[in-house]
């Protein structure tokens, strides 16, 4: 049971809680289902003989046939025992209309725990409760208790909550937008984002996905594998509500306070390549736009308009969202010289004049789309008498059939250009009712190609022979767990950030007055003394930092002073001694580099303006490890302080290659130590464009040392799996090195499967294609190493790199433990083991993994690889007559 196929294209429905009663969900859910093509229907109610004129049964093990799919609409309180007969009578999935479960409080959440209890024995997939189900028009499935059916297109749309989520489901309806399905999660308790993502992944009538969600993603790791997999080659739109800034900014560090859940739902959604809306309206239009024929390579934008003051409001509508004003080249402004009056305003946004006919916008269209500084244009037209709406549409659409950039435009008005808004829509060109509207549209189209370019990174774990050494660190944080001492001493913290190669200030820790005035002669003064103390972390807030100590007297009052503080402000606090520091007298720019444990998310890193004033300013990006140099590029220029860095009153810029060293070293060490709960650095201080960490702060995770976690239990983003990396030898001698794929293996992917033979190619693929299309190499490429994995052979003559074999291995998405293996080695190396050396590596990472089940698919013909299989204890089971099934099983 469980079969998700089953529940969303289901051969047999069984309505429970049937009725004839007008106004209820049972009769409206019946009603549906009973026009939902050629399927078989079995209204369930105790109460009732016959429905609608249908047989009805009174319980679902009466039902004469097996059922795919029960839908529940009955009171809360019976929808345990309802789910317990379900299983016994062997449903596939359910579905539970039925409101009343955790929305009302504890009670109702105890009924969804005793669902997920009973459920535990028979696996089925349950959909809700509290949602208003599914509709699938590509395959004429109502399987909800709405009167009407959404036209048949290519967007998916998922929610959670029913409420707002039937609203845009109305709302797109309305607008005539075409649905390939949508789905009505409801609480959510079984099938959630994740599983419904990963199913539309396979479907070839959905060509972007729109997500609403008022909750959190449900499992997070199939939630970010799943969005990963979809959007490397479909768009992702999501539309969420601001969450509360609730306990997650509650944290005793300035990291820990200012990476709220908004900010780290942002770095998520950017890193996972979707695109994250801010309003409603926006939801459907980025669908849209985002899977226009063309999508800008840049932020730079062009306007033509008819009305200036238009011209002007989109311009700073497209300043405030991030974007940029295309600067129009000389020969631009000389083609536009010849076709403009004299007296135009020779920029941009350019002033077409009231006056511009037709040819006019038709031909300063051209002139722009071809200016190599411009990455896409915005046509605004107001109807003015001289340039008829439709006659403009026409000349608009032949334009943008000759160029590959962008072409958005703005139909400014009501029934006199709505004809050719329409026009437009129909031949595939953006078409809005507002200026406003277009740019953030064509913002939505640059975050989505930057987004890409995100998730197409992917940092690599250190192989261990680079890695830094950690032993002394883990055992550091065992003693201080021991010690029931959760919030490391500056010290200890800066022995971390030693290790991983981030610059540290000289600093000792004085016991005594007498230990520090020795420290300070020792390195020279000007010196900076804080108080050290596992119990105080914001040390500025009780007196416990002074600077600028420049002799021996003012460092005697200064030492005192801090003392006396803590006594005063902190009273409770355990001093272990005062940190003696060598001053830095000139800081250009103070930054600050930090971490802390999202409780959804895990690990996020946060970078920024800092100093005493981190938390006023709040100039800060937050992302995700693991970084690389590109990520962590990007990170930097998330903030306004990026600017500053590159130089700025006079003051020199700041060394932007080593900062990126800084933050990948930093990320390293967040990957390294799920331990960390909450990280400062600050300030980071930038000196004569040089960065030194000048203060650091730890806390640890004390649920950390009870879990026997993973390898990487606190990232929803697996590092590439360097220890996979091997090198071997064929039978004939010849050294390759196995590793796994990645995304920029795609020109020697390419060559390969070009250059085999068609049988081999066949024998892989069940095929022959004439063209591999980039769409096959992003998904072959590009993946997810936490649900896929895809080891190549690489073999290096003089220099050259080439592919000579790949086995996958792509792991189950319905939660059945199993993994599909392929392998395809180019002719010129087969007979020499490859295949055989694959296949065993795969079956290792399978068994790793935990999967119970190594299966794949063969055509009956390949009996070389047949055999293969059979010595490595494989069976065979022929499922049909062009394929035969071998599989082994690696677990009870």
């Amino acid at each position: 049971m469980g079969d998700l196929h089953k529940l969303f294209n289901p051969a047999t429905i069984a309505v429970i809680g049937a009725t004839e009663k007008e106004g209820t969900f049972g009769r409206a859910v019946l009603e549906n289902a009973l026009t939902s093509g050629d399927r078989t229907v079995y209204p369930v109610n105790p109460n009732q003989e016959t429905v609608l004129g249908n047989p009805c049964w009174s319980d679902i093990g009466a039902v004469p046939g097996p059922v795919d799919l029960a839908i529940v609409a009955t009171p809360a309180a019976t929808v345990p025992g309802i789910v317990d007969a379900c299983g016994r009578a062997g449903v596939e999935g359910i579905i539970v209309i039925s409101a009343g479960f955790r929305e009302t409080g504890e009670a109702g959440r105890r009924l969804e725990e005793e669902i997920l209890r009973i459920n535990k024995s028979y696996r089925m997939r349950i959909i809700g409760p509290n949602c208003l189900g599914i509709m699938r028009p590509t395959v004429n499935l109502n399987a909800t208790f709405l009167r009407e059916n959404p036209e048949a297109g290519n967007i998916a749309f998922i929610s959670d909550v029913g409420s707002f989520g039937r609203t845009l489901i109305d709302w797109g309806m309305s607008s005539h937008i075409g649905f390939s399905m949508v789905v009505s999660l409801g609480s959510a308790i079984d099938v959630d984002f994740g599983d419904v993502i990963d199913f539309l992944f396979e479907d070839p009538h959905t060509k972007s996905i729109i997500l609403y969600m008022e909750e959190v993603v449900g499992n997070v790791k199939r939630f970010v594998s799943a969005v990963r997999c979809f959007a490397r080659s479909k768009p992702v739109i999501i539309l969420k509500p601001p969450a509360l800034e609730d306990g997650d900014c509650a944290g005793k560090t300035h990291s820990g306070a200012m990476a709220g859940p908004e900010k780290v739902y942002d770095a998520l959604f950017r890193r996972l390549g979707a695109v994250r809306v801010r309003e409603a309206q926006d939801l459907f239009n980025a669908a849209g736009v985002l899977c226009a024929r063309n999508r800008p390579r840049g932020p730079r934008l062009a306007i033509i308009t008819n009305a200036s003051g238009i011209g002007i409001i989109a311009n700073k509508q497209l300043l405030r969202s991030g974007g940029k004003l295309a600067d129009l080249s000389e020969q631009t402004i000389r083609d536009l010289d010849a076709l403009l009056p004299p007296y135009w305003n020779r920029g941009n946004p350019i002033h077409l004049l009231r006056d511009a006919d037709t040819s006019r916008y038709a031909e300063a269209a051209e002139i722009c789309l071809k200016d190599p500084g411009v990455d896409g244009l915005l046509a605004i037209y107001t109807p003015q008498d001289f340039a008829p709406s439709q006659e403009l549409a026409a000349a608009l659409i032949a334009t943008a059939a000759k160029t590959d950039k962008p072409l958005l435009t703005a139909w400014m008005g009501g029934r006199e250009v709505q004809r050719g808004r329409e026009l437009m829509v129909e031949k595939g060109i953006p078409a809005y009712e507002t200026a406003e509207a277009a740019v953030r549209a064509y913002i939505y189209m640059t975050q989505y190609e930057r987004n890409l370019l995100l998730l197409h990174e992917t940092p690599a774990e250190l192989p261990l022979d680079e890695a830094p050494p950690k032993n002394h660190l883990k055992a550091l944080i065992r003693r201080a767990n021991r010690e029931a001492c959760l919030i490391l001493t500056e010290e200890d913290s800066r022995k971390f950030l030693r290790n991983y190669g981030i610059p540290v200030i000289p600093s000792r820790m004085a016991i005594t007055l007498e230990d520090a005035l020795a420290i300070a002669r020792e390195m020279g003064y000007p010196v900076v003394l804080k108080v050290a103390s596992p119990d105080i972390i914001n040390r500025q807030d009780v007196g416990g930092v002074i600077t600028a100590i420049d002799c021996e007297e003012a460092l005697k009052t200064a030492y005192q002073r801090i003392l006396d503080g803590v006594r005063q402000f902190a009273p409770q606090a355990t001093v272990r001694g005062v940190t003696v520091q060598k001053m830095v007298e000139h800081i250009d720019y103070e930054l600050i580099l930090g971490a802390k444990k999202d409780r959804h998310f895990g690990a996020v890193i946060l970078f920024g303006s800092g100093g005493i004033s981190v938390e006023l300013f709040r100039d800060f990006s937050v992302g995700l490890p693991p970084l690389n140099q590109t990520l962590a590029l990007r990170l930097m220029e998330e903030t306004d302080v990026f600017r500053m860095l590159q130089g700025f009153r006079g003051k020199p810029p700041a060394d932007l290659r080593q900062l990126e060293k800084i933050l990948v070293g930093f990320s390293r060490m967040i990957i390294d130590f799920p331990e960390i709960r909450e990280m400062d650095i600050n300030p980071l201080a930038v000196c004569q464009g040089k960065a030194i960490a000048l203060d650091a702060r730890i806390l640890l995770d004390q649920d950390v040392f009870a879990e026997k976690a993973s390898a990487y239990p606190h990232l929803v983003i697996t590092p590439y799996p360097t220890r996979y990396v091997t090198p071997w030898r064929l039978t004939d001698g010849t050294e390759v090195i196995l590793r796994p794929i990645r995304p920029e293996d795609e020109p020697l992917e390419h060559e390969m499967l070009t250059t085999v033979s068609e049988a081999t190619f066949r024998a892989r693929f069940y095929q022959n294609l004439k063209h591999i299309s980039h769409a096959m190499h992003v998904r072959s490429c590009h993946i997810d190493y936490d649900r896929e994995m895809a080891i190549v052979a690489e073999t290096r003559t003089d220099q050259k790199k080439r592919i000579v074999g790949i086995g996958s291995l792509t792991i189950d998405a319905d939660g059945s433990a199993g993994g599909e293996f392929a392998i395809i080695v180019h002719d010129d190396f087969q007979g020499r083991g490859l295949a055989s050396k694959l296949l065993d590596v795969l079956i290792g990472i399978a068994a790793e993994r935990g999967l119970k089940e190594f299966y794949g698919f063969l055509e009956p013909t390949n009996g070389r690889m047949t055999a293969l299989c059979e010595k490595l204890g494989m069976t065979r089971r022929r499922v049909s007559d062009e394929l035969v099934r071998v599989s082994l099983f690696l677990a009870g």
